[in-house]
């Protein structure tokens, strides 16, 4: 038999859901079960193909770290993935341990909103762990919360293994008859496939790319001789994203590889000028590839990010560096 496990928190090191699962993961492999632990924050592109995963499973888990409110917007992105693309038959028959550890106020109420998204989904909830915590060595060292969680696992264990019946909820009632996932005649197989679309970063770039380029050529049909998506791309898109910062002069100089130009952007207070040429004195040049430009400019990346990554590179102030996300907000960031 198998479970699977979904963690949505952030990894952290402290992270009193990770003592958890550690110690569920130990108590499931004396007991033979094979389990596979999911870190969402690993790959959150990959979070819309996760629903696949669960054909392969027995049972699941669902870890949240509450640290400020709710449950966090990774695990909620499974939970829509799930709804989504999931094989909604296969999820009837899979029981769910909640598993909540918070470092705040907030345990139950997450508690609830699993247990409830999971009934939605039509999966069978158990009997999980939902604890506050403030002290994580404490919680980790205490004899009497090991023996707990181990109690609460092996109850787990007889509940999915034997099938144990439910009592009904009204969930079911209202999913069958009010939240009816909008009817687009897939098959599993296709929900499958067009969540492994969503997730490719490529193919959704394409479509970005198709869309652009589309839209250049209706300019040109209704008579738009300016040229300014075809001769000076993303000039427009630095222009919308800027946030002025009083009192600052800066340039940087942006080269992007494919299109073998180097973008200059030149800020004075509010004003900015953007344009593709050449400067020979800049506070930071930067250099990458296409694709990650456009990364930044669609906000899946800060510039920061990026350049931790290694995904482009920069020559310069680095102080300077660290106001480029403040000074363009790409995506509402």
């Amino acid at each position: 038999m198998k479970v699977n496990i979904y963690y949505g928190g952030r990894g952290l090191i402290d992270d009193p859901a990770i003592f958890v699962m550690n110690k569920i993961i130990t108590v499931l492999d004396e007991l033979n079960i094979k389990v596979t632990r999911y870190n969402l924050y690993e790959d959150k592109r990959g979070i819309s193909v996760l629903p696949k995963t669960l054909k392969e499973a027995d049972a699941v888990i669902l870890a949240a770290s509450v640290e400020w409110m709710g449950i966090g917007g990774l695990l909620w992105q499974f939970l829509d993935a799930c709804w989504l693309y999931g094989d909604k038959e296969k999820i009837k028959s899979l029981y769910m341990m909640p598993v909540v550890l918070a470092t705040t106020y907030g345990e139950k109420d997450a508690q609830f909103t699993m247990v409830k998204a999971w009934e939605m989904l039509g999966g069978i909830p158990c009997d999980g762990i939902c604890a506050y915590v403030s002290d994580p060595v404490a919680f980790e060292t205490g004899t009497e919360y090991s023996y707990l969680i181990e109690k609460k696992t092996e109850n787990f264990y007889r509940t999915f293994s034997k099938k144990l019946s439910s009592f009904p909820s009204s969930s079911l009632a209202v999913r069958e008859n009010v939240l009816k996932p909008k009817n687009i005649s897939l098959t599993p197989q296709e929900s499958e496939q067009l969540s492994m679309y969503v997730s490719n970063e490529s193919y959704v770039k394409q479509q970005k790319e198709d869309i652009q380029e589309l839209t250049q050529m209706f300019r040109q049909m209704m008579g738009d001789d300016s040229g300014e998506g075809v001769e000076e791309p993303y000039v427009e898109d630095f222009k919308k994203a800027f946030s002025p910062i009083p009192d600052i002069a800066l340039t940087f100089s942006w080269e992007i590889k494919e299109l073998n130009k180097t973008l200059i952007i030149a800020i004075d207070n509010s004003s900015l000028e953007c344009y593709y040429g050449q400067k020979e004195e800049v506070d930071v040049a930067i250099k990458s590839s296409r694709q990650v430009l456009e990364k930044i400019i669609h906000g899946e990346s800060p510039v920061q990010t990026a350049f931790m990554a290694g995904d482009l590179t920069a020559k310069g102030n680095f102080r300077v560096l660290h106001t480029f996300d403040t000074l363009f907000r790409f995506g509402n960031r």
